[in-house]
């Protein structure tokens, strides 16, 4: 996730359609629970993204796979409400794609089944990725989900004291997701790119 900020106290909640037609193609923005947040990456939050889709993409193309990394893509979770993420890096299962709705005229993605894959790349806004993004990308059955906390921004009950840089690997296992957290040279172990051979520092560090 990016440094986040609210749009001014009092604005109007807003369903999907409405953040759409203000919004919709604008990749500064979200929503959640009807709520916009505009989204300002640092340099340093771009790198840590850059660095797994080029990781990501290497992989896919070696195994080829029909996958692709779709960045700052729109997922309006069908079953969600008031919602519409932008994750920092997903990978989309091309066969699907015939499934989606709006896919052929706009850069939307509704079903989880769709997606292989997610990574959101921490800011000072990090309680939604530690906390709402966790539960709906679990609802939605995504596979695998990465929350990359390059400076150690999360909650003591999420990444423990003294807080550092840490990776959570998150699995989905029976509906929910089982969470290895990784820090320094700790190497990471992928479900869905079992020959991915990086640590969390390369990471977190963009490999800098």
């Amino acid at each position: 996730m990016t440094i986040a900020a609210n749009l001014p106290r009092g604005q109007q909640i807003l369903n999907f359609e409405e953040f759409f037609i203000s919004y919709g193609e604008d990749n500064r923005y979200e929503l959640i629970d009807g709520e916009v947040f505009d989204l300002e990456p640092t340099g340093s939050h771009e790198e840590v993204a850059a660095f797994i889709t080029t990781k990501l993409c290497v992989q896919i193309d070696i195994a080829g796979w029909p996958w692709f990394v779709l960045q700052r893509g729109l997922l309006r979770p069908s079953n969600l409400g008031m919602m519409a993420f932008r994750p920092d890096v997903a990978v989309v299962n091309r066969d699907e794609l015939t499934k989606e709705q709006f896919w052929a005229d706009q850069s939307i993605l509704t079903l989880g089944s769709s997606i292989k894959f997610v990574a959101e790349v921490v800011s000072n806004n990090w309680q939604n990725d530690y906390a709402r993004k966790m539960e709906d990308y679990a609802v939605l059955g995504i596979p695998e989900y990465w929350i990359a906390d390059y400076a150690g921004l999360g909650g003591t009950r999420h990444i423990g004291k003294p807080k550092q840089p840490t990776l959570s690997i998150c699995t989905l296992v029976n509906g929910e997701y089982e969470i290895q957290q990784l820090r320094g040279n700790q190497t990471i172990v992928s479900v869905t790119f079992p020959n991915l051979k990086l640590t969390a520092e390369q990471v977190l560090r963009a490999d800098r």
